[in-house]
């Protein structure tokens, strides 16, 4: 037990809250436990196709009532990124309304002509002349950024290739490594703290892979709770180096600690 408060929440969305479009038992009284404690929260996710007007709505669908600012995707994430790394850039964009919006509300222009950066994320529509347009501006000196590095993703008929997989297309037709911005790496959850003006010592990360949401979270410096409702499962655990402050059957286990320590 750690008896530091837990004054900001983040948490995982997809395995954590909903599966694709259904609920996990608990998320609906989490999420109002976290709105009636008054405590600033974030619910993160990876996927970078929606936005979080988009993500309002499906969350909404499933009877969890998230608002827009409460969501932080690998999209906004890498927003912020280009925005603090090169002001009015420009980029070349493979991905979805969830990424060109982030990108042009922080002003980037997209062009095909000498970009100042190749941006993949997420699609469902990957075009091999997409792909070819960006290894050859990737070969002409552009940087190589993709928001996050989840090889697959699921779906009703079985699996998706997701952005980590067409950046490895990328990368071996360039020999050029993209910079992943979304989870493991750390930044996503550095990023989500500094739009809540958070402290990493008394925020809590929930996630429900031990191999993206706990591992960013703990080399962020968050306590971490796994929920083995998602893709990491009980027996699992024990398999990795590291370990979560905490590890519950599902989210409905932690609706009675929002507003307490662990």
């Amino acid at each position: 037990m750690d008896d530091r408060p837990v004054e900001t929440w983040l948490t995982d969305m997809d395995g954590v809250l909903v599966h694709e479009e259904v609920p996990i038992p608990g998320a609906q009284e989490f999420v109002k436990a976290l709105k009636s404690s008054g405590l600033p929260f974030l619910v993160l996710t990876n996927n970078s196709i929606f936005t979080p007007r988009d993500l309002r709505a499906r969350l909404l669908g499933s009877g969890i009532d998230v608002p827009e600012d409460a969501i932080w995707t690998s999209a906004l994430a890498t927003a912020q990124f280009l925005l603090d790394q090169r002001p009015h850039g420009t980029a070349y964009v493979v991905g979805e309304a969830g990424l060109t919006t982030a990108l042009h509300d922080i002003g980037y222009v997209m062009t095909d002509r000498d970009p100042d950066y190749v941006v993949l994320g997420e699609t469902r529509t990957y075009s091999f002349e997409a792909i070819t347009r960006a290894i050859r501006l990737v070969d002409a000196g552009a940087r190589f950024i993709a928001t996050n590095p989840d090889a697959s993703g699921p779906s009703h008929a079985g699996k998706l290739p997701a952005t980590g997989s067409v950046a490895a297309l990328i990368s071996t037709a360039t020999g050029r490594q993209p910079y992943f911005i979304g989870k493991p790496n750390p930044l996503m959850m550095r990023s989500a703290l500094n739009r809540l003006n958070a402290h990493s010592e008394t925020t809590v990360m929930i996630g429900d892979r031990m191999d993206t949401d706990i591992i960013s979270g703990l080399e962020a410096g968050l306590r971490t709770i796994l929920v083995t409702t998602g893709s990491t499962q009980p027996g699992e655990v024990e398999r990795f180096p590291y370990r979560p402050t905490m590890v519950c059957d599902s989210i409905a286990d932690l609706v009675g600690l929002v507003g307490k320590g662990l």
